[in-house]
C-alpha cells in the first residue's frame, strides 16, 4: 500500500506539473509582449488604447480603430454565426435522417479544417464582389445611412463578418451538437410523456444545455477575435473608425501581419507588440467573462432544480 501511495503521489505531481505549464506559457507570452512593448506604453501610456491616430510617419499610434474594428467584426460574425450553427446543431442531432448525419458531421468538421488563406481566397474572389453588387443595388435614401454608407469596394466590414461567420460556424455547431447528445433522454422522454410537441421536446432540450451551448457560442467568438489572414484579406485595412457596414476597417490581427515586417522604427515595432498586447489583454478579458457567465448560468441553474426544504406546516 505504501507503494502504491508512493506511485500515486508521483502520478499527481507529474500531471500537476503539466497544468503548470499551462500557467507558464500564459505568463511568459503576456511577460514578454509587455517587455517588447514597453517603448510605447512609456510614450503613450493608456491613451495608446483610446487613441484614433495611426502615423507611423508622424510618430503617434493609438489601437481605438483597431480594437474597434476586431470587436465590430466579430460581434457582427457572431450574431450571423450563432442561428445558423444551432440550427445545424439541432437538426444533426435530434431531426437528422440517420443516413445523412454522418455526410453532415463530416462536411461540418471540414469546414474547420479548411486554412485561413483558403477562406481568404474565397472571400476575395466570391464575396467581395457579392457584397459589391449588394451595395450598389441598395436604394439611394437607403444608402444615406450611416449604417449602410461607404464606397462601393466590396471589401469592408459586412465582407469581413460574414467570412468570420463562415469559420465560426464549424467550431459553435460542433460543440453544441455535442452538448445537445449529452442531454439526458429522460429529459425528452418527459415532455414527451407531458404531451410536448417535438418542437416543444427539443427548446426543453436547448433550455436543459443552455450552459453548454453558450460556451460553444463564447469559443467562436474567441476564434473570431484572433483570426488574422481571412479578415486582413477582405477587411480592406483603413485604420478608421466607422458604424456603417461597406466601410473598409482594420483590426489588430491584421495590422500587425500587414505592417511588422515593415516596422524598422523602435517605437513603431514597439506600438505593434503592444497592439498584440492589447489584443492579448482583450482575449483573456473575454474568455473570464464567458467562463463566468457559465458558472453563473449553472450555478442558478443548480439553485433551481435543488428541492425546497419542507416546511413546519408540511410536516
Amino acid at each position: 500500500m505504501r507503494r502504491l501511495g508512493g506511485k500515486d503521489l508521483g502520478f499527481r505531481l507529474g500531471t500537476g506539473a503539466f497544468a503548470l505549464v499551462l500557467i507558464v506559457i500564459v505568463c511568459a507570452i503576456g511577460s514578454e509582449l509587455f517587455r517588447q512593448s514597453y517603448l510605447s506604453i512609456q510614450k503613450f501610456g493608456f491613451a495608446f488604447w483610446r487613441t484614433e491616430v495611426w502615423d507611423p510617419v508622424a510618430g503617434q499610434f493609438g489601437a481605438l480603430p483597431f480594437i474597434w474594428g476586431t470587436l465590430y467584426s466579430s460581434v457582427l460574425a457572431l450574431a450571423l454565426a450563432t442561428p445558423i450553427a444551432l440550427g445545424i446543431a439541432v437538426f444533426i442531432s435530434e431531426l437528422c435522417p440517420g443516413w445523412l448525419r454522418q455526410p453532415l458531421v463530416f462536411l461540418t468538421e471540414l469546414l474547420a479544417a479548411i486554412p485561413s488563406i483558403v477562406y481568404g481566397l474565397w472571400g476575395i474572389f466570391v464575396l467581395v464582389p457579392l457584397v459589391r453588387a449588394l451595395e450598389v443595388s441598395l436604394p439611394g435614401p437607403l444608402r444615406q445611412i450611416p449604417l449602410f454608407s461607404g464606397p462601393p469596394l466590396g471589401v469592408g466590414m459586412l465582407a469581413a463578418a460574414v467570412i468570420l461567420a463562415v469559420m465560426v460556424i464549424p467550431f459553435t455547431s460542433s460543440v453544441s451538437r455535442e452538448v445537445l447528445r449529452s442531454v439526458p433522454p429522460a429529459q425528452r422522454e418527459g415532455a414527451y410523456a407531458l404531451g410536448a410537441t417535438r418542437f416543444e421536446a427539443i427548446r426543453a432540450a436547448l433550455f436543459y444545455a443552455r450552459t453548454g451551448i453558450v460556451g460553444a457560442v463564447m469559443l467562436g467568438f474567441g476564434r473570431a477575435i484572433g483570426e488574422t489572414m481571412a479578415v486582413t484579406m477582405v477587411i480592406g485595412n483603413n485604420p478608421t473608425i466607422s458604424a456603417s457596414l461597406f466601410a473598409p476597417q482594420y483590426t489588430m490581427a491584421a495590422v500587425i501581419a500587414n505592417e511588422f515586417t515593415e516596422a524598422a522604427d523602435p517605437l513603431y515595432l514597439s506600438a505593434l507588440v503592444e497592439i498584440g498586447l492589447v489584443l492579448f489583454v482583450i482575449t483573456l478579458i473575454v474568455n473570464s467573462l464567458s467562463r463566468l457567465l457559465i458558472w453563473s448560468m449553472a450555478r442558478s441553474a443548480a439553485v433551481v432544480a435543488q428541492p425546497a426544504e419542507p416546511t413546519a406546516e408540511a410536516a
